[in-house]
């Protein structure tokens, strides 16, 4: 009975919003999108889309999503939302991050990738543009895959800190304290694979079309390099986004070592209350923001 109920509140949902999007203006992208996603199509096997496309999208949105970050920190300005201000990014450890992004991308997760196509062939995931989900269909899926990544993510990364594994695994990616964007995939072979594995369950249970894996990998990095930017921006479109945990929250995971596990969202942590010690000093930042103004007055 509860099931039923689920099912039709999720097709009354869906319903819903198919009829505002027909009242909606025709999107000026959509044939643009249209004619280059047929162009692909006509010119490129399926190997090549699943493989080097999955691989172009993944280097190009990584970097790109990173520029923000590098540039803030040659604007002071933009050192005021800076999480630690007392801790700053230096060339050499940006560069040791780089070198290290390289390796893993070509020879982690690019092998992974090369898996793509052979996925989509076995569950016959359709590439035709005529098959492709509408936008909201897309979002709605990219956000189940946040959730079950977010779920394996906060459960092995929590594993991952016990004091018997630690370090040899995941202290590779705590050897910065103080995050910044380009670190987010910055860890050792074996976490890529353990943590990476979330990425992929999401796509096993929602994936109807290619341009789904691309959608959530689009997603997925962009949380990911956020909250390790380093930077809490006022205004982030990201912070819409229903408990999402965002820059201070993960930041603090770096600079504490304990607690604040989840990689998108906050309610695992608050659940097992593995937030606490962030909660906690929220609380003493709050009281020595309010001692510093009533000095000022």
């Amino acid at each position: 009975m509860a099931m039923n109920d689920s099912v039709n509140i999720l097709s009354s949902a869906y319903l819903a919003v198919e009829y505002i999007d027909s009242f909606l203006p025709d999107n000026p992208l959509q044939q643009p999108f249209k004619n280059a996603w047929n162009y692909m199509l006509d010119n490129y096997t399926k190997f090549q889309i699943a493989t080097w496309g999955s691989l172009i999208v993944h280097e190009v949105s990584y970097f790109l999503l990173c520029v923000p970050g590098f540039i803030f920190q040659f604007i002071p300005y933009m050192q005021k939302y800076k999480i630690q201000q007392d801790k700053p990014e230096t060339w050499e450890k940006q560069w040791k991050c780089f070198k290290t992004l390289l390796f893993n991308h070509f020879f982690i997760q690019l092998p992974l990738i090369c898996g793509t196509y052979y996925f989509t062939e076995y569950f016959n995931i359709p590439y035709g543009w005529e098959e492709m989900p509408r936008w909201y269909v897309l979002v709605a899926q990219c956000f189940g895959c946040a959730v079950i990544e977010d779920a394996w993510h906060y459960f092995l990364h929590r594993l991952l800190h016990h004091k018997r594994i630690y370090k040899y695994i995941h202290k590779v990616h705590h050897e910065f304290v103080s995050p910044f964007g380009m670190q987010a995939e910055y860890a050792h072979p074996l976490e890529t694979l353990i943590l990476g594995t979330g990425f992929f369950i999401g796509i096993v249970v929602f994936c109807n079309h290619v341009v789904l894996l691309w959608a959530w990998v689009i997603c997925r990095l962009m949380e990911t390099i956020d909250v390790h930017s380093g930077y809490d921006v006022p205004l982030n479109p990201l912070h819409l986004v229903p408990f999402y945990a965002g820059a201070r929250f993960h930041d603090f995971h770096h600079m504490n070592f304990i607690g604040n596990y989840a990689s998108t969202f906050t309610w695992w942590d608050r659940i097992f209350g593995t937030d606490s010690q962030f909660i906690a000093y929220q609380e003493k930042e709050k009281k020595k923001q309010c001692i510093t103004k009533k000095k000022a007055n």
